[in-house]
């Protein structure tokens, strides 16, 4: 990796863990795209090195929230608990059953454009659906979590952009949400990093995290989060979580248009 490269990987870290980890989302799941087409990084190395991306930012955000108490409760524990399994398996998956780059583009048209749809019709109708929605019992939340886990292990982005949003939707307050999402994005990226650099003891291609980019995309990400997480009470919250649904369906979108070209 060159200089540049490393400066641009910092640049998209920073700037995009400062709009997202407001609301509980690591920013990995739009730092992929960039990761793929502008700094080239290859599949499936893309994956471990976006999770590595993960590991080194987490610590921001969560220091921020750390202070303030968000990280108290029983949430991030389910959240982990289911998460972390779910992963080992997804890395599996993307190592052995999803390394083709066109099949690799489905998945992220398929995981983004739902996500983007569900982001901001949620924030549209916020009101209406947090009045009557009931919040999920703690198995369901856990085994959300590990089919969360297992889509994270092969997108490598954690799961929390995912668990967010579903969580939120079924009536969890943001505020208790976002702290145990970032939280287990963070302890489920450590776990797949490493499930990615031990498989690719055994395996050949490009499997092995691309260690400096992901450290210093990882490293923007860092002070990105902290900043995020620091501005959270001062930001529109709905604003931000419009911005996080068109930049999911504008991803996805992009996406699948090059499937169908």
């Amino acid at each position: 990796m060159d200089g540049w490269t490393g400066l641009l990987g910092f640049i998209a870290g920073l700037l995009i863990s400062l709009v997202t980890a407001p609301v509980g989302v690591s920013g990995a799941v739009f730092l992929l795209p960039v990761q793929i087409s502008v700094l080239a990084v290859p599949s499936p190395a893309v994956t471990p090195t976006n999770l590595l991306y993960n590991v080194v930012a987490g610590p921001g955000a969560l220091l921020r929230h750390h202070q303030s108490g968000g990280l108290r409760g029983p949430l991030t524990r389910l959240l982990v608990l289911g998460t972390v399994p779910g992963v080992v398996v997804g890395a599996v998956i993307r190592v052995f059953a999803v390394p083709g780059p066109s099949v690799f583009r489905l998945l992220i048209a398929v995981l983004l454009l739902p996500l983007g749809g569900w982001l901001c019709l949620r924030t549209l109708h916020r009101a209406s659906r947090t009045a009557s929605a009931r919040e999920p019992s703690p198995r369901t939340i856990t085994r959300l979590a590990m089919a969360v886990g297992v889509a994270g292990g092969i997108y490598g982005i954690g799961g929390g952009s995912l668990l967010g949003p579903i969580l939120v939707g079924r009536g969890m307050p943001v505020t208790k949400v976002a702290p145990a999402a970032l939280a287990a994005t963070f302890v489920t990226s450590v776990v797949g990093a490493g499930t990615y650099a031990l498989l690719s003891l055994t395996t050949t291609g490009d499997i092995a995290p691309y260690w400096t980019l992901g450290l210093a995309c990882g490293l923007g990400g860092l002070c990105g989060g902290y900043l995020g997480a620091r501005l959270q009470p001062r930001l529109p919250e709905t604003a931000l979580r419009l911005l996080l649904g068109v930049l999911a369906l504008g991803i996805g979108s992009l996406y699948a248009i090059q499937i169908v070209r």
